[in-house]
């Protein structure tokens, strides 16, 4: 009963907040006394007692008005790597959910096993990061194709032998 009353008073969220606690994810539907009701993106209903929240981590991922979407894309290492950063960034310029007052992070992250890895961190209103993050997949992809540069993806080579 006492974490209730914490959760009531200290208010680390809210009812309609999108938090992540106890490894969920969902939007807060309810704050009762002993638990906190939460419904996940595919409409599940979970039940969480609120001695559990309290004790450990709380991701209110709705707290701020805006927030940074962090996406990766990966070119093949034959790649122009200026040419996919412009292809980016006209990708992104073309969203009308990013936040183009802004400065959006296009960075080179890691040069990973099959692939040159980039990092990019537009920001948007809180309520449209969904729709940023599939936005930039989707017309990243179609850029992409249309440019010529590939994308990566893990392969693995078979040589046989004949063995006379």
């Amino acid at each position: 009963m006492a974490s209730g009353v914490l959760i009531i008073f200290f208010k680390p969220f809210k009812i309609g907040d999108s938090i992540v606690t106890q490894g969920y994810k969902g939007t807060v539907k309810e704050i009762q006394i002993f638990n906190t009701i939460l419904t996940t993106l595919d409409n599940r209903i979970v039940i969480i007692p609120n001695g559990a929240v309290m004790n450990g981590p709380i991701e209110n991922l709705s707290a701020n008005e805006v927030r940074k979407v962090p996406m990766t894309f990966g070119i093949g290492y034959p790649d122009d790597i200026d040419k996919a950063r412009a292809v980016i960034n006209q990708v992104a310029d073309s969203c009308p959910h990013i936040d183009h007052n802004q400065a959006i992070d296009i960075l080179v992250s890691e040069l990973a096993d099959s692939s040159v890895n980039f990092t990019v961190r537009p920001w948007c209103k809180t309520e449209d990061y969904w729709k940023v993050h599939f936005y930039m997949q989707e017309h990243v992809k179609k850029a992409f194709d249309k440019e010529g540069i590939g994308i990566p993806y893990p392969q693995m080579d078979v040589h046989l032998n004949k063995i006379n």
